[in-house]
């Protein structure tokens, strides 16, 4: 059980969102270490809909209580009520309590006590919750809900007590409830808020199905007993995004009989007619359904659903509200379209700047550890390669671009590639880096020409070498410099660690800049540790990594691991360095000549 308390503010609710999404994707990362038949797990419907009501009961008690508040949230596994022994099936419930200091004012939005029915307040929290009621203490008053999924998914509203201390329980409800008929007066009274949440919940959404699955159910059962949203395909017609009905027995037959009969216009008017689909359900006077369009920048981008049994009439408030979401929808499915148009763009993009494997070096093992830090991201400042030039020599790098945006991503792609053409030209390691130099140079110059000071500044760190391997012999050469970059570390087989290149300046500052390699030997059981600044360079609190030679230490605590292994133990390392997460990209590649495979029959 966890609890966090909150002021009674605008951002109580807010607040109470992150706790309970965040209490709850942890533990559906991670379940219990007994999981096994009697665990279920908690599903990503079932943490959307305890946020939305967490929001809902948060919100009431800001309005109507304002004082300080506690939200508790608990986590519960076991059989489903009802099961016979023996049935391999399992349950999760999550039980959300909202407190707050005034337990003698009532809860607004309770029981109506003309119909036994939940107020407008509450409507959203009777027609998902598994079970909710009120629990009122000396000095306390508690609204609870709790939700239920069974195998990972959220099993229908059956009711269901949850058992309480020995106190007043006023008002237990079941989920399913129809939605009263005075939405008018709830969009008078709780329409801002209503936007508001609505505005905040759907902003943070970068795919266009979930933002369709939140607006559904935040406008069921508020102002409807069914919603369904068609949104526009690229290459013509509608596809049918997200329904969603008071009683969910009743949402796969009415998608399917919505789908037979797709629109095939476009709504041009708020609060048009639409036909009734049978399988919607009703009251023997029948139901009626709306529909509002999704226009945003002149941009069509779907339809909007409001079905209720029996007669559907909204004032003209009303209208204007749900006009509100409409456009707040189609906002944010735009704004989700174009992230994933941008990411896909740029997905492929990123494919092509590192190459798709490491070249197999005979006689060395090599891994290369690697975490681009933009989210979403598979390459980003940091790029390395290693590719043959013969049968007996190989050529490695690993370079770090300036910067994380897009334009930095495209100098590492054309770092790498003239890497290798001036490699297959037959220039060395020193002849490489000195080119490659004069080009960085020359393209920052003509920048700078173009785009003014901040574009012009690209500069690049790179560690870049060859090695030679003779089939005869034992190991293989290694000749590496260092143009600004962390300096490789050389591990012996006695455990001492030396540096293997001197600090030379970085590339593209200084067009006339000469640069000296070292070589030496690289014997069966050695290591040659490279990284970039990510790890060096990683912090906690005024401490780097690197500081007193910190990863030295590392290195040597990797002692007698493989090529791969001690690649991830460096990158562990500089993960468990920090409390917070890693600020910067992360690269390590190891080389470790191998010890010859010694024959038992000679």
């Amino acid at each position: 059980m966890s609890r966090k308390g909150l002021p009674a503010n605008q951002l109580a609710a807010s607040g109470a969102r992150k706790f309970v999404r965040a209490l709850l994707t942890e533990r559906a990362a991670a379940p219990p270490a007994t999981a096994g038949p009697g665990v279920a797990a908690i599903s990503s419907e079932l943490i959307h809909t305890a946020v939305l009501l967490t929001s809902e009961l948060v919100t009431n008690a800001v309005m109507y209580a304002g004082t300080d508040i506690d939200v508790t949230c608990r986590i519960e596994h076991g059989p489903p009520p009802g099961s016979e022994a023996g049935e391999d099936r399992a349950t999760v419930g999550v039980v959300v309590e909202v407190s707050d200091r005034h337990p003698s004012r009532g809860v607004r939005g309770g029981v109506d006590a003309r119909t036994g029915e939940p107020g407008y307040g509450l409507q959203l929290v009777s027609a998902l919750a598994e079970s909710w009621g009120v629990t009122y203490r000396p000095a306390v008053k508690t609204v609870w809900f709790r939700l239920e999924g069974t195998e990972g998914r959220p099993r229908p509203a059956t009711p269901e007590r949850r058992p309480e201390p020995p106190v007043r329980l006023a008002h237990p409800v079941t989920g399913g409830g129809r939605v009263l008929g005075h939405a008018a007066e709830w969009a008078d009274r709780g329409g801002p808020s209503f936007l508001a949440e609505t505005s905040e919940l759907l902003a943070g959404q970068l795919d266009q199905d979930m933002v369709t699955a939140l607006a559904a159910q935040l406008l069921v059962p508020r102002l409807a007993d069914w919603c369904a949203i068609w949104l526009t395909c690229e290459g013509g017609g509608m596809q049918l995004s997200r329904v969603w009905h008071v009683d969910e027995r009743r949402i796969t037959p009415l998608r399917a009989d919505l789908e037979r009969d797709p629109p095939t216009d476009m709504v041009r008017t708020a609060g048009t007619p639409w036909p009734w689909p049978e399988t919607a359900g009703a009251t023997p006077g029948g139901g009626s359904a709306l529909a509002f369009p999704l226009v945003t920048r002149d941009t069509d981008l779907g339809i909007l659903l409001l079905g209720r049994a029996g007669q559907l009439r909204m004032t003209d408030t009303v209208v204007r509200m749900v006009e509100d979401v409409a456009r707040r929808v189609a906002q944010a499915v735009l704004t989700a379209r174009q992230y994933t148009r941008q990411t896909s763009i740029s997905l492929a993009l990123q494919r092509r700047q590192l190459p798709a494997s490491l070249a197999s070096i005979v006689g060395v093992d090599t891994a290369i550890v690697y975490e681009p830090h933009g989210e979403g991201q598979t390459v980003g400042g940091d790029f390395y390669d290693v590719f043959p030039m013969g049968d007996r020599r190989w050529c490695f790098l690993l370079g770090d671009v300036q910067g994380k945006d897009p334009e930095a991503m495209s100098v590492t792609g054309l770092a790498r590639h003239l890497v290798r053409l001036l490699a297959r030209e037959g220039h060395g390691v020193e002849s490489v880096l000195g080119r490659l130099n004069l080009a960085m140079a020359e393209e920052s110059a003509e920048a700078l020409e173009l785009g003014g000071e901040q574009a012009g500044s690209r500069f690049l760190s790179l560690l870049y070498g060859e090695l030679e391997v003779d089939p005869g012999v034992p190991g293989a050469r290694c000749t590496v410099a260092s143009a600004g970059h962390p300096p490789p570390l050389h591990l012996f087989v006695d455990g001492t660690v030396e540096p293997a290149a001197d600090p030379q300046m970085l590339l593209g500052i200084d067009e006339g800049t000469e640069y000296h390699a070292s070589t030496f030997a690289l014997a069966p059981g050695e290591t040659l540790l490279c990284v970039t600044d990510g790890v060096t360079e990683r912090r906690c609190g005024n401490w780097q990594l690197d500081d007193n030679d910190g990863l030295i230490g590392v290195l040597k605590d990797g002692m007698g691991l493989g090529a791969k292994a001690l690649a991830e133990h460096v990158r562990r390392a500089a993960h468990d360095f920090g409390t917070g997460p890693v600020e910067d990209d992360l690269s390590v590649l190891v080389l470790q000549a191998v010890a010859p495979t010694v024959d038992p029959k000679l």
